[in-house]
């Protein structure tokens, strides 16, 4: 017996005998067939389900013979769903009207009394064309997410102490398998840049990347963002979406601040992962997803009521942390030579170096910003600087606080993470929203840290 075509019909129509002898004819053809015979109840069912294709009558009692009525839903349809596959059916007078609809979106017609192989002919190239439909949908949306992400800069993943030597042999290692990676570390320690280094190094790397920022999403819109939405699914939502799991399907996609999710939210993200499919809001059509999961927080995710266990397990088959740099202060004269590097090109400066006392401001300094704190420091003072090289008077640096008992090895994530946040919001005078800017944040983010450490 022949394998039968993937896909969901709805028939409409109100002539009982028909919807059962079309049923019997599409059920041995296609996995999914649904009838319906009051045209009232159309959009209900689109709402309820992501139909592939709707076989429509044009002529109900209502209305016996000018196609009215059939023309008012195919509107009504499309109007719902501008990519919906419509198939017209319609007596041999009825031509010229199918024609008409056709005109006004629909994509094929068939002739009653049908012809069995014609009917199954036009509902497989209908189902072929709603496939090719969303897969272009799809490869919009990830371009789209692409060219935004090619606008931004990301610097090299660099550095030659233990410990970060450490992290690239993790890397290396677990890249090349598919294990789901967690990645620890503070705002500004290049968590995104390791999740770039483990794609790059694996078998998806030509395939996309899909980074999302947990962090600047209002909490309402955490589920439309990852899984996608059909148009009318909530009030704003004005078309259909392609969510960020659809779009990374085939390649990685990395959760930045994943410790941001909303708890109620949990299930879903964990439900997705384990059954290997998402459905998006507003349709009952699961979506098969192929994606390597990479995470990151700057949070303690091993609380219960913040965090659920099972989650994170599922999203920590090899947990990857990211040292402070005040953890590898032998990087700093590396990594600031490479900040000047670039900075030099970009803003069209020809500074020669660093002096030997503007080095040894930069190794003495804490850093709670990390690497990201460092690049704006060499940053400012190429633009600023009036010599041709460095000097300590141009790295315009927050003053160091007392070391904290124990010396460096005793900061820890929240320490540093609590710091940065203190020193930036004094430098911005607490106006949030330049902190937020400043921090890379979101100033719901902000204000979540800011609640937690009592700032």
């Amino acid at each position: 017996m022949m394998e039968k075509l993937d896909g969901r019909i709805l028939i409409v129509d109100d002539d009982q005998d028909i919807l059962k002898a079309a049923r019997m004819l599409l059920k041995y053809h296609v996995r999914h067939v649904e009838i319906e015979s009051h045209p009232e109840h159309i959009l209900d069912a689109m709402k309820a389900t992501d139909y592939d294709v709707i076989i429509l009558d044009m002529n109900f009692t209502r209305d016996t013979t000018s196609g009215k009525e059939g023309l008012y839903w195919l509107g009504k349809i499309r109007e719902l769903d501008p990519s919906a596959i419509v198939i017209l059916v319609t007596a041999y007078g009825g031509v010229d009207l199918a024609v008409a609809g056709m005109k006004q979106g629909a994509t094929d017609f068939v002739l009653k009394p049908w012809q069995n192989e014609k009917l199954v002919a036009t509902v497989s190239t209908a189902l072929k064309l709603r496939q090719s439909t969303r897969k272009a949908l799809q490869l919009e949306a990830t371009a789209q997410q692409l060219s935004i992400d090619m606008g931004k800069e990301f610097t090299e993943f660099i550095g030659q102490s233990k410990a970060m030597q450490e992290v690239f042999s993790t890397i290396e290692r677990v890249a090349k398998t598919e294990a789901n990676v967690l990645i620890l570390g503070a705002n500004g320690t290049g968590k995104e840049l390791a999740a770039r280094a483990i794609h790059k190094c694996s078998p998806r790397r030509n395939q996309v990347f899909i980074g999302v920022d947990m962090g600047a999403f209002n909490e309402n819109l955490f589920e439309s963002e990852l899984f996608g939405h059909m148009k009318g699914a909530f009030t704003d939502a004005s078309d259909t979406r392609t969510g960020r799991f659809e779009m990374a399907s085939g390649g990685t996609l990395f959760l930045d601040e994943i410790g941001n999710l909303p708890l109620a939210l949990q299930p879903k993200l964990l439900s997705a992962l384990q059954n290997r499919e998402i459905t998006r809001l507003g349709s009952g059509r699961p979506i098969p997803i192929d994606i390597r999961l990479i995470c990151a927080t700057n949070m303690d995710l091993s609380q219960p009521n913040h965090f659920r266990p099972d989650l994170l397990y599922r999203i920590n088959t090899v947990e990857i942390r990211l040292p402070a740099l005040c953890e590898r202060r032998e990087d700093i004269p590396l990594l600031a030579r490479y900040f000047l590097v670039r900075f030099n090109r970009k803003y069209r400066r020809n500074l020669e170096g660093i002096s030997k006392t503007g080095m040894e401001k930069l190794v003495a300094h804490i850093w709670p910003g990390n690497v990201r704190e460092l690049q704006h420091a060499i940053e400012r003072a190429v633009i600023m600087a009036q010599c041709n090289q460095l000097k300590p008077e141009d790295f315009i640096l927050q003053v160091n606080e007392p070391l904290p008992e124990g010396g460096y090895d005793s900061y820890n994530l929240e320490f540093v993470e609590k710091e940065t946040i203190r020193r930036v919001l004094k430098m911005t005078m607490g106006n949030v929203s330049r902190a937020a800017k400043e921090l890379g944040l979101t100033r719901t983010s902000l204000y979540r840290r800011m609640e937690k450490f009592g700032l």
